[in-house]
């Protein structure tokens, strides 16, 4: 279905580069973030959007140049040339390898960047160091001071925060601190993203003149702890039947053979925690106990409040056994660079980002996506979730 519009996509790109950068010079883009990104054949969307992304090791090395090129250029343009010392502030997944090696990696970047980089927390300061995969993470022990972060006694000059706040603020940033302490999941909504996302998605389609369909879930908030109130239920069960009956209506009109699937999702949180599908809106009202204490449970234990209803996308990305998703990550905001979750327990409708998920790279997929129009698609999705970001921040900021 896509490959039909991808001619557009050539025809109409002056346009849309113009349009990208007029909004770039709008929105501040994200130092770093990740997409999660769904191509069904008739469908092509962000599915998941991170501040505060956890998987940098899961990139090719070969990336590492331009990652470090990228990074010192928004520091330099952002934060003007004074800034040598950079601090990163970790979550407290000591006993996470895949997580210790996203810090070394990104130290790695940072420093080939030519700046002196530290990391560490108050709450990490029993360990000398982590135990990673690549090697082991060396940390720095951290104090405060008047409510600022010092290593060594001295203040560094930038904090790169790699923790997503779901617990709440961190005594200590203050200062220069990027990304925004704001796009915290404490106070950040998985919806807030939506709703800027889709309305940059409506520019871009009439650009290209297709329906935003293709390149956007269908999606609405359910708020105030819904699951636990039979009445909220049943209307909840009668919104989601609503939006199912919408998506039916667009297979018809696309001539689109599939059956609709929603996605239930906890507003607030990341590492695929509390996310079910549904079938049908009736399934609501059976979920079972251990279904309804798994979607409300978020990360560090912290309950969901609200929650993002929407359009299940299945991926058309299939290697044997392996359903395959891709997964772009940015330094910057203006270039996405690509590694493939793949998971062998799950199917093409279902979340993959599970313990028994794997991560490959290009050159591992059989597929020839490096020449595909598929790149053209991934790439543009995931440019307009960055500037999304940026539409969220400066949202915050008013």
């Amino acid at each position: 279905m896509l490959h039909k519009f991808h001619h557009n996509l050539k025809l109409h790109k002056e346009d849309l580069d113009l349009w990208f950068k007029e909004k770039y010079k709008i929105f501040k883009l994200p130092i770093y973030g990740s997409v999660d990104v769904r191509y069904s054949g008739w469908k092509v969307s962000v599915v998941d959007a991170n501040y505060f992304p956890a998987g940098f090791n899961n990139l090719s090395e070969d990336h590492d140049i331009e990652l470090s090129e990228k990074f010192k250029k928004y520091i330099y343009t952002n934060h003007g040339l004074n800034i040598k010392n950079i601090h990163i502030y970790p979550e407290n997944h000591t006993r996470n390898p895949g997580y210790v090696e996203n810090i070394v990696r990104l130290k790695k970047i940072i420093s080939n960047a030519d700046f002196i980089v530290t990391v560490g927390s108050p709450e990490l300061n029993r360990f000398e160091l982590l135990e990673g995969i690549s090697e082991d993470l060396v940390l720095d022990s951290v104090s405060l001071e008047n409510d600022l972060i010092q290593i060594n006694g001295q203040s560094p000059d930038l904090i790169l925060l790699n923790n997503d706040l779901t617990g709440g603020l961190i005594s200590g940033l203050n200062g220069r601190v990027e990304p925004s302490k704001e796009m915290g999941w404490y106070k950040r909504k998985k919806s807030d993203h939506y709703e800027c996302l889709e309305n940059l998605v409506k520019e871009v389609s009439e650009i290209l003149d297709l329906d935003p369909w293709f390149l956007l879930p269908m999606w609405f908030v359910s708020e105030d702890k819904c699951l636990d109130l039979e009445a909220c239920k049943k209307k909840l069960a009668r919104d989601i039947d609503l939006m199912i009956s919408r998506i039916k209506d667009k297979y018809k009109e696309y001539n689109i053979k599939s059956e609709p699937k929603i996605f239930v999702k906890n507003n607030s949180g990341t590492y695929g925690l509390g996310i079910t599908t549904l079938s049908s809106g009736d399934e609501i009202n059976s979920l079972s106990n251990r279904i309804v204490k798994r979607l409300t449970y978020g990360k560090g234990g912290h309950s969901s409040q609200d929650f993002l209803i929407q359009e299940g996308i299945p991926t058309s990305l299939i290697q044997g056994d392996l359903v395959m998703e891709p997964v772009g990550y940015t330094i910057a905001g203006e270039k996405s660079f690509w590694f493939f979750r793949t998971n062998h327990k799950k199917n093409n409708l279902e979340n993959l980002n599970s313990p028994s998920s794997n991560f490959m790279q290009f050159d591992q997929i059989k597929m020839n996506l490096k020449k595909s129009e598929l790149l053209d698609w991934f790439n543009l999705v995931s440019k307009l979730s960055y500037l999304a970001m940026g539409m969220e921040l400066q949202r915050r900021d008013y």
